[in-house]
C-alpha cells in the first residue's frame, strides 16, 4: 500500500497531509476530506463510509441555526437597517471628538448581535463607517483596522455562529454560552474606544452631509428621537433574539429561524425595503456563504471519525497535560496554538481540528467548558484579523481597495488590545460566568 510518511502513524499522517494541503492552497474543506480519506485509507476502512459520516455530521439540528443566522444578517444588510443604525448612534454621539470612531465600535458590536459572522459584518457595514471615519479625520487604514477588529467580535458578541459550533462540539448549552459572552464581548469593545485617537476629529460638519438627518435645526433631544424612532426595529433586533432564547420562548437553533423572519417583517412592513431582487440577492449571498460553513463541518465530521478512531485525543490531549503541572501554563499554551492556528485557518476549521484535543484537557482540569468556549471565542476572533489568513483583513481590503499589509498595520492597535483583553479574560474567568450565577 502506498504511504506517504512510513513508520507514522496513520491519525499523525493525516495531520501532516491537512497542513501540505493547506500551504499548497487547497481549499480549507478539500483538505480536510482529501487527508481524512487518505487515511482510512490507510486504517483499511472502506470509503463508502465517508458518506454515512458526513450525513452525520451534518444533521445535527443546532447546526441549522448557522444557515439562518447568516440569512437574518444578509437581509438586515441589504434593508438599510445599517444605515439607520449608524444614523442614530451618530446623532446619540453628537459632538463628541472623535465621534466616528466611537460610532463605529458601538455598531460593530451591536451588529455581532445581529449577523454573527466577522466577514458578514465587515461587508455590510464596513463602507459606511470607514466612509464617516474617513470624514472624521481618522486614517482609511485606522479605519478599515476598527471595522476589521469590532466585526471579528461578532463571533462573540451573542447570538455566535462560532459559539453554536462550540457547542455542538463540545455538548454544551448553547443558551449558557451565548449569555456568558455578553460581558466578555462588551468588555472587548471597551478596550477597542481606549485606542481611539480623538484628537484627529475634525468635527461633525462632514459627517453630516455624509449622514444627513430630517430636521437637523431641531434641538438634540428632538433629532435623537426622530432617528431612534426610524431605527426602532432595527435596535430590537437583539433585543428580540436574546429576549426570546432567555425567557423561554425558543430556543437558540429557533431564534435563528425567528431572526429571519423579523428582518423580513422589518424590511417589508416597517421599512418598505424588501423587494423581491433584493430578497433574491440576499438568499444566494446566504446560500453561499452557509454552504462554504457547512462544506467545512461536513469534511471535518470524516477528519473528527479519524481522530477519534487512532485515539489521537488521548495521545495529544495526554501530551498536552504532560507538559507542565502548572495550570496557567497548559492554559498558555492552548492559547498560543489557537492564535497560531488562527493566522492560518477560519475559526470554523480550527474548532474541529483542536476542540476534540483540547476539551478532554479542559475536563481533566476542571475547567468550565463555558468559560473556556467564550475564551476560545475570544482567541478565534483575533485569528479573523492577523496575517496571512485574516479573513476580515481580506474582506476590508476588498471594501477599501487599499493593500491587505495597509490594512493589516491600521488593525495593530486593536490587535493590542484584543491580546491584552483575551488576556484579562482568561486570568478572570468570572467575567464570563457572573451572569450565569457562577462568580468563582
Amino acid at each position: 500500500m502506498f504511504d506517504l510518511f512510513p513508520s507514522v502513524p496513520a491519525g499523525t499522517e493525516m495531520i501532516i497531509l491537512f497542513f501540505i494541503l493547506i500551504a499548497l492552497r487547497v481549499p480549507v474543506a478539500f483538505s480536510l476530506g482529501l487527508s481524512a480519506m487518505y487515511a482510512m485509507w490507510q486504517i483499511g476502512f472502506g470509503l463508502e463510509l465517508a458518506g454515512d459520516l458526513i450525513a452525520t455530521g451534518v444533521s445535527k439540528f443546532s447546526l441549522l441555526a448557522i444557515p439562518f443566522f447568516i440569512l437574518a444578517g444578509t437581509l438586515m444588510g441589504s434593508l438599510g437597517i445599517a444605515e439607520r443604525m449608524i444614523r442614530f448612534f451618530r446623532v446619540l454621539v453628537g459632538s463628541t471628538p472623535g465621534g466616528m470612531g466611537v460610532v463605529g465600535t458601538v455598531v460593530c458590536l451591536f451588529w455581532g448581535a445581529v449577523s454573527g459572522s466577522g466577514p458578514a459584518s465587515v461587508a455590510a457595514i464596513g463602507p459606511m463607517i470607514i466612509k464617516g471615519m474617513e470624514e472624521d479625520g481618522y486614517s482609511r487604514a485606522y479605519a478599515a483596522g476598527l471595522v476589521c477588529a469590532g466585526a471579528a467580535l461578532s463571533i462573540v458578541i451573542p447570538p455566535s455562529i462560532g459559539l453554536v459550533i462550540y457547542g455542538v462540539i463540545a455538548e454544551t448549552s448553547i443558551s449558557r454560552l451565548f449569555l456568558a459572552a455578553i460581558l466578555p464581548g462588551l468588555f472587548m469593545g471597551v478596550m477597542m474606544l481606549l485606542t481611539l485617537p480623538f484628537a484627529k476629529a475634525r468635527g461633525t460638519e462632514a459627517l453630516d452631509a455624509l449622514f444627513p438627518m430630517p430636521h437637523a435645526d431641531k434641538p438634540y433631544p428632538v433629532r435623537l428621537w426622530i432617528s431612534f424612532k426610524d431605527s426602532f426595529w432595527g435596535l430590537m433586533t437583539p433585543v428580540v433574539i436574546l429576549g426570546g432564547i432567555y425567557s423561554g420562548v425558543f430556543t437558540p437553533t429557533e431564534a435563528a429561524l425567528v431572526a429571519t423572519v423579523y428582518a423580513l417583517a422589518v424590511g417589508w412592513l416597517a421599512y418598505g425595503t424588501l423587494t423581491i431582487r433584493g430578497l433574491y440577492d440576499s438568499l444566494t449571498d446566504a446560500a453561499a456563504s452557509s454552504a462554504t460553513v457547512m462544506l467545512v463541518v461536513a469534511y471535518a465530521s470524516l477528519f473528527g471519525w479519524v481522530v477519534t478512531v487512532e485515539d489521537l485525543i488521548g495521545t495529544y490531549s495526554g501530551a498536552l497535560l504532560g507538559l507542565s503541572g502548572n495550570e496557567m501554563v497548559i492554559l498558555l499554551v492552548i492559547m498560543l496554538i489557537l492564535l497560531v492556528a488562527g493566522m492560518f485557518m477560519d475559526a470554523v476549521t480550527v474548532m474541529f481540528i483542536s476542540l476534540p484535543i483540547f476539551l478532554p484537557v479542559v475536563r481533566e482540569l476542571g475547567w468550565d467548558p463555558v468559560w473556556f468556549g467564550v475564551l476560545v471565542m475570544v482567541n478565534l476572533a483575533i485569528g479573523l484579523i492577523t496575517p496571512p489568513v485574516g479573513i476580515n483583513l481580506y474582506v476590508a481590503a476588498n471594501v477599501t481597495r487599499m493593500s491587505i499589509e495597509k490594512v493589516a498595520r491600521g488593525a495593530l492597535p486593536f490587535l493590542v488590545v484584543c491580546l491584552l483583553g483575551l488576556a484579562v479574560i482568561g486570568l478572570y474567568p468570572q467575567l464570563s460566568l457572573v451572569l450565569l450565577g457562577q462568580p468563582q
